[in-house]
């Protein structure tokens, strides 16, 4: 599956589709209007130039944000390179919104609190999930 920022500046590459999607509400997901899809690191491809955001909000952020630097779309996240070594499943973000709706149809979107989660544990959802 392929994607690309709104310039086509950055693109990126995964084998397949992601097993289900998340629409965060915390701040600063739903500031993006993201839909995260996880990966393994290995199985996505990113070419072209992002910069990148660490949120300024949280004691310990967890994720660098990549966005593209001409149009400002989030591409993607990744670990910050002090949590890689802390957690079991290394994973990594693509924001989902920038693929073909059509190629997204029948995965699951879930709708997990990341507003009220207080980064222990696993969180809540805010509503039922539906299939798109």
């Amino acid at each position: 599956m392929h994607a690309r920022c709104h310039c086509g500046a950055v693109r990126i590459r995964i084998a397949q589709a992601p097993d289900y999607l998340n629409e965060c509400n915390c701040s600063l997901c739903h500031s993006h209007g993201v839909w995260w899809g996880y990966f393994a690191p290995d199985d996505v491809g990113v070419t072209g130039k992002t910069r990148v955001y660490t949120r300024t909000d949280r004691e310990a952020p967890s994720v660098e944000l990549h966005f593209c630097t001409q149009c400002g779309c989030t591409t993607h996240w990744t670990l910050l390179p002090a949590l890689l070594e802390k957690v079991g499943e290394v994973k990594c973000g693509v924001n989902m919104r920038l693929f073909d709706r059509a190629a997204l149809r029948g995965i699951e979107l879930r709708f997990p609190d990341g507003k009220g989660w207080d980064g222990i544990g696993q969180w809540g959802f805010v509503r039922e999930a539906m299939v798109l």
